[in-house]
């Protein structure tokens, strides 16, 4: 299947150069191609390295200015190409939500905060993987069959009357067992059964620092370090950790910046 397209409205001016595809908006992306092994620059900074086929991706951040600028390096043919993306600006609602464990949304405990920063360490440690492959190239299915959208990727917070970041994952609402299928090939990096905030966690490198997560799960089928294939089963929908009922919380990153995976999706 085809990535998913843009509506009419929201179609900025997409380069013709680099053969870059993609979701031209704050969260999304662009795949481009380029001579094998060259280097991507992104505003300035070098981010990754063209794939075995040419194949590379960059990440448009939530908060993403409204250009960015893409220059390709090739080390040995010495390609040199840049363009200047238009990136459309997206709308964030503010989402209020209740009951939840105050302890999930202010921790006080020394104990608990212990825990807490040893389970960042652990995920900074899986988003600093950097697979070698390309496997984002033909964008993403979705992970459940049946579903009700109960959360927007990008909305602000506010949780027990507090405010908080801005919410990085598209929520899923399915009850607790609903299986949870890779939506494209990846390695696995992290696989945590009982996280504070995420419960069962999973983390996904589909290549070039292109990580997919999968939180809230109440049982895990895969291990890290595991290579798994498109559809294949990876947990089921839970309400672990920071959550007032079952759902999966969907997210994504490149590198350091947080995309909405439903853009990834297949129409």
């Amino acid at each position: 299947m085809g990535l998913a397209a843009m509506p009419a409205y929201a179609v900025p001016l997409i380069p013709r150069t680099l053969n870059l595809r993609g979701r031209f908006k704050q969260g999304g992306y662009a795949i481009g191609q380029a001579d094998p092994h060259t280097d991507v620059w992104v505003d300035g900074e070098w981010r990754t390295k063209a794939s075995d086929i040419g194949s590379f991706f960059v990440g448009f951040d939530r908060d993403s200015p409204p250009q960015c600028l893409i220059e390709l390096k090739g080390p040995v043919s010495g390609q040199y190409q840049k363009t200047i993306c238009e990136i459309y600006p997206t709308s964030y609602d503010v989402q209020r939500i209740d009951g939840l464990p105050q302890n999930t949304v202010t921790p006080s405990d020394p104990a608990l905060l212990e825990r807490i920063a040893a389970e960042v360490a652990l995920k900074n440690e899986a988003f600093a993987h950097r697979e070698d492959a390309d496997w984002f190239r033909d964008g993403f299915s979705w992970p459940l069959d049946i579903y009700r959208v109960s959360g927007t990727f990008g909305n602000q917070r506010i949780l027990n009357g507090v405010p908080s970041r801005p919410h990085y994952g598209y929520d899923m609402a399915a009850p607790v067992g609903t299986p949870v299928h890779a939506p494209q090939t990846g390695r696995v990096v992290l696989a945590e059964p009982d996280l504070h905030f995420e419960g069962g966690l999973i983390l996904i490198d589909h290549g070039q620092g292109v990580i997919s997560m999968y939180l809230h799960l109440s049982q895990l089928f895969v291990t890290k370090g595991q290579l798994i294939p498109k559809g294949q089963l990876i947990g089921y929908v839970g309400a672990k950790g920071r959550a007032t009922g079952p759902h999966l919380c969907w997210r994504l990153k490149w590198r350091d910046r947080a995309l909405d995976p439903s853009l990834m999706a297949s129409a």
